[in-house]
């Protein structure tokens, strides 16, 4: 059974038994639909919310259609829901693409009047007080506040944190918006309160970069390109904090060979791409992969081929990120699924990196990237590890056949230690040979870290199980599409178990065969064309998946959307 999700024509609604509310915010490029998203989520965790908050924009600096969606509730969620509670429209056109997407109940908030409707008229009111046209959204965050009976003193401390010396006009421009559905005396729809949720919002890029600070990273590098530009970002932003260095090279050849020679000095060292810009770091790669020189790559997928559709969704490079580069050498790829897990797989990756001389790949994707969560920043600590550091009294082999295959680590500068370092094939020394036994041997001990990883992954938590632990009845899926199963499974008729692989390269064949032997179904949930994770279990295990729900349409699963035809399969 192979199922294309698109987007629907008219929006289904199951029943929302768990409480679970979202609010649209509508615009045009330039409006400050964004931020004033993640600020409704700031407001909504400090209410005692969890929260989860996307963002959807098209390749424009300015114009074109864009639009943050918000749910919240008290519980955990992973992923936003399309049908809305409250739309709030900067511009026309937010109306009449997301007005049946609202539910029965839903409520519209814009500039004109519609209908059994609230009109709020924003533009006027920030031009009656000489404010800019992007204060709209401070009105409307104000409207929110009284709708759902939020405190109003807590949006004006964010806006105090965040706009400071703005923070007044912001702050006045709020109060009018509240007091404009106050003095109407509109009904308001109160939402559950608890207590104040110890943390912290973040998109899956920052949590990927404060992952990498946790490992003790010394430098990043990236050439702009989205969705992974924020990682270089918020590092060059906060990299005097986090006592690192953040280098903007020419290109992305650039950025990976000065990544190559940070290593080689010592130095932790990751850098941040997406697809077009991974494509021109083969070369080096391959250089990486016979110096056996530690490098995180942080990965965010975005839709190919080409430029594609660069500002939006897929799951596609996995069986890229695993052949990348010419030649056989060995590699490491994760795949975190939300934020959370985005922070220590990449902490993760950096330990790993050093450990086994190897380069580690980081798969993101837009949805993952650019989505926000509020995760525990302080569930786990990360202890750094510096791997095989050679000792100063001893004679030093850079590749010293070992029976790990790891060789002790030297670096330019180390008394009594000559480093050689070359992309031709090498003896212990680091001499260039070209001898077929050398050849062979020193193959042989590059692959041979693969069964020490294996050891390495009876240690780690290389595959997560949900749901139904008895269950017959099995998803598999990676990445970001863990968040929609997630949802979706809280709305399924049947138990199900959920596997969703953390190691993708080498992948965990033994815990997930354990699993997949004894299922009576078995179903891949991707955002890709061809079931690449499928692909990839039928390769390592010989188990076949036949059953497929794909997207490919750049698009994010939706958790109701994705329920339905769960339970039409089960």
């Amino acid at each position: 059974m192979l199922t294309s999700i698109k987007n629907p024509v008219k929006y289904i609604i199951m029943p929302n038994k768990r409480q679970i509310t979202t609010i649209l915010i509508g615009g045009q490029a330039g409006d400050g639909v964004k931020e004033a998203g993640i600020n409704l989520g700031r407001l909504l965790i400090r209410a005692g919310q969890e929260v989860f908050i996307s963002a959807d924009y098209q390749s424009l600096i300015k114009g074109g259609h864009i639009f943050s969606r918000v749910s919240f509730g008290q519980e955990r969620i992973f992923n936003d829901y399309q049908a809305i509670d409250l739309l709030i429209a900067l511009n026309q056109e937010s109306v009449f693409l997301h007005q049946k997407e609202l539910k029965s109940d839903g409520l519209i908030i814009s500039e004109t009047p519609i209908k059994g409707q609230v009109d709020l008229p924003m533009t006027e009111m920030v031009k009656k007080n000489g404010a800019p046209n992007i204060c709209r959204t401070s009105i409307a965050l104000g409207a929110v506040c009284y709708y759902f009976d939020l405190d109003l003193k807590i949006l004006e401390e964010i806006f105090q944190e965040i706009f400071q010396k703005k923070a007044e006009i912001n702050i006045k421009l709020a109060r009018l918006g509240y007091q404009s559905l106050k003095d109407r005396n509109f009904q308001k729809r109160k939402i559950k309160s608890g207590k104040v949720i110890k943390k912290a919002l973040l998109d899956g890029n920052e949590a990927c970069a404060r992952g990498l600070v946790k490992a003790g990273l010394d430098i990043y590098y990236a050439y702009p390109m989205t969705p992974a530009t924020s990682i270089l970002h918020f590092l060059a932003k906060n990299k005097e904090r986090f006592g690192l260095k953040t280098v903007q090279p020419e290109t992305e050849i650039a950025v990976i060979n000065m990544a190559l020679g940070s290593a080689y000095t010592g130095k932790r060292t990751a850098l941040g791409t997406s697809g077009g810009g991974f494509d021109l770091m083969q070369e080096a790669l391959s250089l990486a992969g016979i110096t056996e020189t530690p490098l995180v790559v942080i990965l965010s997928q975005r839709p190919g081929p080409s430029t594609g559709v660069p500002t939006y969704t897929t799951q596609s490079e996995l069986q890229y990120a695993r052949f990348a580069g010419h030649g056989e050498f060995p590699r490491i790829i994760l795949g975190p699924g939300d934020q959370e897990e985005a922070c220590w797989l990449s902490a993760l990756a950096l330990n790993l990196a050093w450990k086994y001389q190897m380069s580690v790949f980081v798969l993101l994707d837009k949805h993952l990237s650019e989505s926000l969560s509020t995760i525990d920043l302080e569930a786990k600590k990360t202890k750094i590890d510096y791997g095989k550091i050679a000792k100063t009294n001893q004679p030093y082999l850079r590749y010293q056949i070992t029976a790990d295959g790891i060789s002790p680590l030297a670096f330019p500068g180390t008394k009594n230690k000559v480093i050689k370092s070359m992309s031709y094939e090498h003896d212990e020394f680091g001499i260039t040979t070209e001898d077929p036994k050398i050849v062979k041997s020193m193959q042989e001990k590059r692959f041979r870290k693969l069964k020490s990883l294996v050891k390495e992954q009876a240690r780690q938590e290389t595959i997560k199980i949900y749901g139904d632990k008895k269950s017959q009845n099995i998803i598999v899926s990676w990445g970001s599409s863990k968040g929609a199963i997630l949802e979706a499974m809280k709305y399924l008729k049947k138990p199900i178990k959920f596997i969703l692989p953390l190691w993708l390269e080498p992948l965990d064949t033994k815990k997930i065969e354990k699993h997949l032997k004894i299922a009576k179904k078995i179903i891949d949930i991707e955002a890709n064309f061809t079931g690449q994770l499928a692909s990839l279990i039928r390769e390592k295990t010989g188990i076949e998946i036949k059953d497929k729900i794909l997207k490919y349409d750049s698009r994010p699963f939706e958790p109701m959307e994705l329920a339905k035809k769960i339970n039409k399969w089960l």
